[in-house]
């Protein structure tokens, strides 16, 4: 997969896509990231990227040109011009006000063979920006000073969807949120810890049992701590069983 990142902070991405796993799949040439300035993409001494609000109001919103012309340029180069299909390359603004990132999110985003993230400062991005734009993700019901921190987050997440970038491939099959509900407790060794013992269950060598004890727990912990997963999709189901029909909009 290749990584397109569109930031006026190039310095932040270095750090955490040297390190770990990130680092380890770049290395197995899974994953391509390149880093691109904003400002390389102005044409004033200033470098300027941003502007007062139109209509007046605190802070400075991103100007439009300099994110049309990153775009633009990374697609003619990379992605096979501007008229590339969309399910090979992806342009992602990062933004408060996106669809919330998630495992089906991330998932869909690790099956397109180019993605890249734009991401926004200051008071926001001017509007017309989200022409260029084919999907807008939030980590959160919040906001951060600027885009950089959400597409790290965004990136790792979908990087583990990646083939080849998480060793085992199971390892995402049974993690919180891949079946609905959060993942079950683990333990290794030492099996008795200040006089916290490893459950019974999980030194028996009884597969059956652990998978079931397992699957208890993690229907526990989730209805302990994030009952909103448990709740019946009105999409998928009614409460007399019948099945029944998204609303569909238009």
């Amino acid at each position: 997969m290749q990584l397109d990142i569109v930031t006026i902070f190039p310095e932040m991405f270095p750090p955490v896509l040297s390190a770990s796993i990130l680092k380890r799949a770049q290395d197995a040439e899974r994953l391509h990231v390149r880093v691109h300035d904003l400002r390389d993409y102005t044409h004033d001494k200033r470098r300027t990227v941003d502007d007062r609000p139109y209509g007046g109001g605190p802070g400075m919103v991103m100007k439009p040109e300099p994110m049309f012309e990153a775009v633009e340029a990374i697609r003619a180069r990379y992605c096979g011009g501007h008229g590339a299909k969309r399910s090979a390359c992806e342009t992602v603004l990062m933004s408060p006000q996106g669809e919330r990132c998630s495992t089906p999110v991330a998932q869909q985003l690790a099956g397109a063979e180019h993605l890249i993230i734009l991401c926004g400062h200051y008071e926001g991005i001017d509007e017309r920006v989200k022409a260029l734009v084919t999907r807008s993700v939030s980590i959160g019901d919040y906001v951060l000073t600027g885009g950089e921190l959400p597409a790290l987050v965004l990136i790792d997440a979908v990087a583990r969807y990646v083939p080849g970038v998480i060793g085992h491939e199971d390892a995402t099959a049974e993690e919180s949120f891949a079946n609905g509900l959060l993942e079950y407790p683990h333990y290794t060794r030492p099996p008795v810890f200040r006089g916290m013992e490893v459950p019974e269950v999980l030194r028996s060598g009884n597969h059956e049992e652990v998978a079931e004890w397992r699957k208890h727990q993690a229907v526990a912990r989730t209805a302990a701590t994030r009952p909103d997963l448990m709740k019946p999709s009105p999409a998928t189901a009614s409460s007399n069983g019948h099945s029944q029909k998204a609303p569909q909009h238009k």
